[in-house]
C-alpha cells in the first residue's frame, strides 16, 4: 500500500470514529416575530422606548414625537437627505407601511425625560440661548425656535419634533450638519437657511438652554395647525412620506 494511500485510510477510520451530529431546522432557535424584537436595532441605541440615551450624548429621544416626524426622518435616511451610515444601512429595506408602524410605537411611548451633560458655559451665554429659542433675533432675520416647535418646545403634530429634553451634543451636531448640509430636508430646507445665520458661540447657547429644561413626562406635542411657521418649509405629511 502506498504513503498516500495508508494515509488516506487513517482518516477515513478516524473520521468513522469521530461522532455525527445532525442540526434539524427544527432544533434551531426560534426568534419571536413581535415588533418588540424587529425594533431592536433601534432600541439598542435609542432605548427600549425610545427614552434615548443621554448619557452618550448623541442618540436622541424618540418617544412621543410625533409619529409623522419619525417616519418623515426614516425616510430622509433612506433618501440620503441626512447621512448616519448605521441609520442608512438599518433602514434602507423598511416599507413605508413599516416604518409608519415604527414611528407609532416610539410616538405612543411615555417615559421620564433625562438630562445629559452641558458643557459650563456663562450664565449670559445661557440667556442667549432662551432669546433664541424664544424670541429670535429678528435684526439677524432669525425666528425663534418657539415660533415652528410650539410654545413650550414639545413639537406640533404630526411634523415638528420636540426639542426639550434632546442631548446637548446631539442639537448641537444637528445644526452644524446642516450649516456643513449633511442633514437635509425636502426643499424649501428651512432648517438650513436657519442654521446658516445662526454662529458657533449661537449654536451653543442654544444647544445648552434647550439641554437644561425640565420637562414633564406628560409634556406632548401641540396640536396640528395650533402654529404658523415663519419660513416656507418643506415639511413632508406623514401620508406623504409614505408616496
Amino acid at each position: 500500500m502506498s504513503l498516500l494511500s495508508s494515509a488516506c485510510l487513517a482518516l477515513a477510520i478516524l473520521a468513522a470514529a469521530l461522532p455525527t451530529t445532525v442540526v434539524r431546522a427544527t432544533d434551531a432557535p426560534t426568534v419571536p416575530d413581535t415588533l418588540k424584537q424587529r425594533i431592536a436595532a433601534c432600541t439598542a441605541c435609542h432605548g427600549e422606548h425610545g427614552e434615548g440615551t443621554p448619557e452618550s450624548g448623541f442618540f436622541p429621544r424618540l418617544a412621543g414625537k410625533p409619529a409623522g416626524y419619525l417616519a418623515r426622518q426614516i425616510r430622509n435616511f433612506q433618501d440620503g437627505l441626512r447621512k448616519y451610515a448605521p441609520m442608512e444601512y438599518t433602514v434602507r429595506g423598511l416599507t413605508p407601511e413599516y416604518m409608519h408602524e415604527i414611528a407609532e410605537y416610539f410616538a405612543a411611548q411615555r417615559v421620564p425625560y433625562e438630562h445629559s451633560p452641558v458643557p459650563r458655559i456663562s450664565k449670559a451665554m445661557l440667556d442667549r440661548g432662551k432669546t433664541l429659542a424664544t424670541e429670535g433675533d429678528p435684526a439677524r432675520k432669525l425666528p425663534a425656535c418657539a415660533a415652528c416647535h410650539g410654545t413650550q418646545l414639545t413639537g406640533v403634530e404630526p411634523d415638528i419634533p420636540g426639542l426639550v429634553g434632546l442631548p446637548y451634543d446631539y442639537i448641537s451636531a444637528q445644526l452644524g450638519s446642516w450649516r456643513t448640509h449633511t442633514r437635509a430636508m425636502v426643499a424649501p430646507d428651512c432648517m438650513a437657511t436657519i442654521a446658516s445665520r445662526l454662529s458657533e458661540a449661537d449654536i451653543t447657547a442654544v444647544s445648552a438652554w434647550l439641554a437644561t429644561r425640565q420637562v414633564s413626562v406628560d409634556a406632548h406635542a401641540q396640536p396640528v395647525g395650533s402654529v404658523t411657521p415663519p419660513l416656507a418649509c418643506g415639511v413632508l405629511g406623514a401620508k406623504e412620506v409614505a408616496r
